[in-house]
Parts: C-alpha cells; sequence; structure tokens
C-alpha cells in the first residue's frame, strides 16, 4: 500500500456511498463516475488487491454477488443486460479489489474498452438509483 488509506476500505467502514448491497463479505455502491447511471462497484469487505488475492473460500460469496447485481441492472433498472469487469493491477485505479456492474442496452454506445464516464445531476438522482437497485436485490 502507498501509505494513503484505501478509500474501498472507508466505503466498507462506513464511509459515504450509495450502497445498494451488503452482506458479511461484500459491500455494492455506485460508482462516483458511472459509465452509465447505475454503474456499481462491488468490494469484498477484507481488503485484498486483485483477484487471485481472494481466498477462495470467498469467490462464491463475491461472485454470486456479482451475478445478483447482474439480475438487479435488469429488473430493477430496465437494462437489456450488464457488463462486468475486473481489473488486476493494470487500469486498477483503487488498489482495493473491485467488480464493475454496468447496465447495458443495445446502442447505448459503450464499445470496447474505452469507458465514457457521466455524472449524476445531483446526491437525490444517485440515491434514486441506489434505492431502485436495493429494491430489486431484495
Amino acid at each position: 500500500m502507498s501509505g494513503k488509506p484505501c478509500v474501498f476500505c472507508g466505503v466498507v467502514d462506513g464511509g459515504p456511498a450509495h450502497r445498494v448491497l451488503e452482506t458479511e463479505d461484500v459491500v455494492g455502491f455506485l460508482d462516483v463516475r458511472p459509465v452509465f447511471k447505475g454503474h456499481v462497484l462491488l468490494v469484498p469487505r477484507a481488503h485484498v488487491v486483485t483477484l487471485p488475492d481472494l481466498p477462495a473460500e470467498q469467490l462464491a460469496p463475491y461472485l454470486g454477488a456479482v451475478q445478483r447485481l447482474a439480475t438487479a441492472m435488469v429488473e430493477g433498472l430496465g437494462a437489456q443486460g450488464s457488463f462486468v469487469a475486473v481489473n488486476n493491477t493494470v487500469s486498477q485505479s483503487v488498489a482495493h479489489l473491485h467488480t464493475h456492474v454496468v447496465p447495458r442496452t443495445k446502442g447505448d454506445g459503450l464499445r470496447g474498452f474505452f469507458w465514457p464516464r457521466t455524472k449524476y445531476a445531483d446526491d437525490a438522482e444517485a440515491a434514486g438509483y441506489a434505492q431502485r437497485l436495493r429494491e430489486a436485490l431484495g
């Protein structure tokens, strides 16, 4: 670690975020710079840097949460599908394992691995997206 506190550990510990999923193993929250509105980052509660660092016994709960979020994109946001991605070291902006789960619709303009970013109009709009996803997750 660089000596700087891990921003995702801060979220896990209760820092500000629009949480959509919390279990004993993971926390899912809205990306502050979403590719599309509803873009969620899923992190393990334990600080690990890359997917290969995740203990084997945490793999099923982690990927199960990814699957639930991908389903919530369709059921809660009306997306046609989702894009799921993990960077390991290269292009990993925060050195804490995180999976991007992004709502997708045909013709949304996302091409390849270039991720244009958008913004929520305000905190209330972000809170609305988080609530819709929480409701879809049950």
